[in-house]
């Protein structure tokens, strides 16, 4: 069978715009995506392409952005070969963490070893934002904690969470690709304690935690921190990733208004993750 790979260029480019665009191309059928430097390659099956569909979703497309592509046929792939040759190489985070795939083999030795078989190209502790807020977690006291996991992705900071300690964690996220691989990941790497829903933070209403994570983007964070705020118990603490060094002041002003203190910063190549407290 052949498939249809499709590039696309993303204009300015943001890597949250090319995993929401991920997560649209997946509802057309799209099954694979591979990141690039200024967008995404995506993989759907010959038959189930249709370019009308694509026009349609890119016109009606959520962010205001430029998005052009370019259409070939290919021949089918193992792609998990492509996954393990282009992408997605094993990852060790502060010699504690290692994370790679079911079809990695000499993996390196760690404390915690997490099983990612991702759908699409994000959550896997290579970028910036993952790895901060894995490294944060490495240092928490977790045993006992109610955990959030806040726009999961993959659930792999819900999933090193419970391998931690964590007695009762939520993992949420808007898109079913996500919630599906998260449930996958989650029985792959033998963890109990996750419940998966999809959704957004209208499903916080009435929940309590002792730790937030929420790795998504500022605008989300900033529209939403209120209703973390709300459902974290006394003393809890907010991690929030997703943004720029600059952006800290403006998250910093708006925990400020939902009486959370800002009380540790961590830069990695600008892309920031900090920690507050109510």
């Amino acid at each position: 069978m052949n498939f249809i790979q499709v590039d696309f260029k993303v204009t300015p480019y943001e890597e949250y715009i090319a995993d929401i665009l991920a997560a649209e191309l997946g509802e057309m059928g799209f099954d694979t995506f591979v990141p690039t430097s200024d967008g995404l390659q995506a993989f759907i099956a010959e038959d189930a392409f249709s370019e009308n569909e694509l026009k349609a979703l890119i016109s009606d497309f959520v962010i205001e952005t430029s998005i052009d592509y370019n259409v070939e046929t290919i021949e089918s792939k193992n792609w998990n070969e492509e996954w393990e040759k282009h992408y997605f190489e094993p990852i060790i985070i502060d010699n504690e963490c290692v994370i790679h795939s079911s079809f990695h083999k000499n993996v390196p030795k760690a404390t915690y070893d997490i099983v990612i078989d991702p759908k699409m190209a994000f959550g896997t502790g290579h970028h910036e934002t993952t790895s901060l807020v894995i490294g944060e977690l490495l240092t928490m006291n977790l045993e006992g904690k109610t955990v959030l996991d806040m726009g999961c992705g993959t659930s792999v900071l819900a999933i090193l969470a419970a391998m931690r300690g964590a007695k009762k964690l939520l993992a949420i996220d808007i898109d079913s690709w996500c919630t599906e691989n998260s449930i996958e990941n989650i029985e792959l790497n033998h963890v109990s304690g996750i419940e998966v829903k999809q959704g957004g933070a209208e499903l916080l209403e009435g929940l309590h935690f002792d730790i937030i994570l929420a790795n998504i983007n500022r605008n989300i964070l900033l529209a939403d921190m209120e209703k973390y705020a709300n459902c974290l118990t006394a003393g809890g603490e907010l991690y929030m990733s997703g943004f720029y060094s600059e952006d800290i002041p403006l998250i910093e002003s708006e925990a400020n208004r939902n009486e959370l203190k800002l009380v540790k910063s961590k830069l990695k190549n600008n892309w920031a993750v900090v920690k507050t407290v109510k």
